[in-house]
């Protein structure tokens, strides 16, 4: 579904703003930031924001009617607010909130089925095999073949992934992925520059080049490292036309709304190939949808503003 959003230039008619962080995902701190941030963000520009921690205090909240309308800026899953089941919390109590619905968000997260449904349309993504608990790992990696990558099927922030480039290292990646919830994933690894496409309503923000200093873009690159290199836009002409066109599409096809982050991995014949979409993205200092917007002339405050305005939509 497509959504027009509102514009909107009086921070009164958000009325009461929660800003939901933290959680008990293992995305915990990252979301910790990002919505210190954000509140900051939203309070300097007049808008009633205020911080409560989780998905139980935020229905305790909202049971006592002080709140309007959510920002969520909870990342993960597993008390993280990107699997679908805050969303539909929200719905049935028919509070509005930011970014995707039940839909989007569970697929989103589910890394093999959103893989599924774009493979099903013809949208590229990396040949993966889906783990359960128990599988047989090594009759998968013949299956994908070497060199391949094993992750977690339902994490975000790169927790949990190992690059795998020979049978010997296959083992020790399985047990690191084992020791989140659920399923393991392994895909092949593409070899080449990683990409990210942000996207704020319908508007498809300008890619961004990630040049990691060590062997990939990783935790500690993401939210530690100060030597991480993003260029942006990361592409040019028709090269970058052709990305932005296959993030809104890989996100619509996952009935995502809203806002939210398009990974791509490019390789080295430049065929881009499609990982996974982050349906609440970090809004931490060195985070990437920030970036991006700075570049499309949309500061920090501006963007968190067009975040919460996509909370104004049909059914909320």
């Amino acid at each position: 579904m497509k959504v027009t959003v509102d514009k909107i230039s009086d921070p009164a008619r958000f009325g009461r703003v929660a800003v939901v962080m933290g959680g008990s995902s293992a995305e915990r701190e990252v979301s910790l930031d990002s919505g210190r941030n954000v509140l900051e963000a939203l309070q300097a520009r007049g808008v009633d924001a205020h911080a409560v921690d989780g998905i139980p205090a935020l229905l305790d909240a909202l049971r006592s009617e002080r709140f309007a309308r959510v920002f969520n800026i909870l990342h993960g899953q597993h008390g993280g607010g990107e699997d679908g089941v805050l969303q539909g919390a929200l719905e049935a109590l028919n509070v509005p909130y930011t970014g995707s619905g039940v839909l989007g968000s569970a697929l989103s997260m589910d890394k093999p089925r959103s893989k599924r449904v774009w493979q099903s349309l013809g949208l590229p993504t990396p040949k993966f095999v889906a783990l359960p608990r128990g599988a047989d790992v090594h009759a998968a990696a013949k299956q994908v073949g070497f060199p391949l990558i094993v992750k977690p099927a339902c994490e975000g922030s790169s927790v949990g992934v190992t690059r795998v480039f020979e049978e010997a290292q296959l083992d020790q990646a399985v047990e690191l992925a084992a020791r989140y919830p659920g399923d393991l994933l392994m895909e092949t690894l593409i070899e080449g520059d990683e990409l990210t496409v942000g996207i704020l309503g319908r508007e498809v923000l300008p890619s961004i080049h990630i040049v990691p200093k060590g062997a990939f873009y990783d935790y500690n690159a993401k939210y530690i490292a100060e030597d991480t290199l993003y260029l942006c836009p990361g592409l040019e002409g028709d090269a970058e036309a052709e990305l932005r066109a296959l993030a809104l599409a890989a996100f619509d096809a996952l009935g995502c709304q809203g806002w939210g982050r398009v990974d791509v991995m490019r390789d080295r014949q430049g065929r881009n190939w499609l990982l996974e979409v982050n349906t609440a993205p970090g809004m931490t200092s060195h985070s990437l949808v920030p970036k991006a917007a700075k570049a499309a002339g949309i500061d920090y405050q501006e963007l968190c503003w067009r975040v919460l305005e996509t909370s104004f939509r049909e059914g909320l």
